[in-house]
């Protein structure tokens, strides 16, 4: 036998290369950016939801094709009474309020680590409840939660509860599909997608328009889930 090959420290050596090769693969396979947009929301849709939302999308890219297309509402309408709550970013905005549309166009996994199957749902606001189950799951309370078009077909406001009920639908477990909104970029006049190493997640960030012509910065996790899911 080669004595070299047997030697511990080319052996360590040899390990750590395939190490490094597999997690530059594991990265590459999770790799994701913007397309050139969506187009135009899909023409199955209820005519009030079609309506309610941009006739431009934003489409994410995986390295397996496209992971997801997002329309946001034209016009989120706000709150009565702004929220003060603590760990709240978007207290202008009602829980229960549509945001815009999302079109999952491969299976993929929401930020509890839930299985999303591909298909056509709306995302609503609404926050994560205080208590020692959802404590560190993000650093702000913000979520959008997604429901299936079939089973919420009108952008009108609803309840909170009627919103976790219809959410449910989309994991068919007791648990809503959410994904973690965050604060936006302030400076950015187009979408952008953003790599956080510290949790291995992907953050699209955005601007959507408030009633009254405002423009919000916005960020919201499409790929990779909570640490503790």
């Amino acid at each position: 036998m080669n004595r070299l090959s047997s030697s511990p420290r080319l052996r360590a050596a040899i390990c750590l290369a395939a190490l490094l090769c597999g997690a530059a693969v594991a990265l590459a396979a999770d790799t994701y950016s913007l397309a050139g947009g969506a187009g135009a929301p899909p023409a199955e849709l209820p005519a009030a939801l079609r309506d309610a939302v941009s006739a431009n999308g934003i489409e994410v890219k995986g390295a397996g094709g496209v992971l997801c297309d997002l329309w946001f509402r034209k016009e989120v309408p706000l709150a009565a009474s702004p929220a003060t709550d603590l760990g709240v970013t978007f207290g202008q905005i009602s829980e229960g309020t549509l945001l815009g549309l999302m079109r999952v166009a491969t299976d993929t996994r929401d930020f509890r680590n839930q299985k999303v199957k591909a298909g056509l749902y709306t995302l609503r606001y609404a926050w994560a409840p205080v208590d020692g189950n959802h404590q560190g799951i993000a650093p702000q309370r913000d979520f959008a939660l997604l429901s299936p078009v079939s089973e919420d077909p009108d952008p009108a406001g609803i309840s909170r509860d009627e919103a976790l009920k219809r959410s449910a639908k989309t994991t068919g477990t007791k648990h809503p599909s959410v994904w973690s909104l965050w604060p936006g970029d302030d400076l950015a006049s187009a979408p952008a997608l953003h790599y956080q190493d510290d949790s291995d997640t992907w953050l699209l960030t955005f601007r959507i328009t408030l009633a009254g012509g405002k423009q919000l910065s916005m960020g919201m996790i499409v790929a990779g889930h909570a640490p503790e899911s």
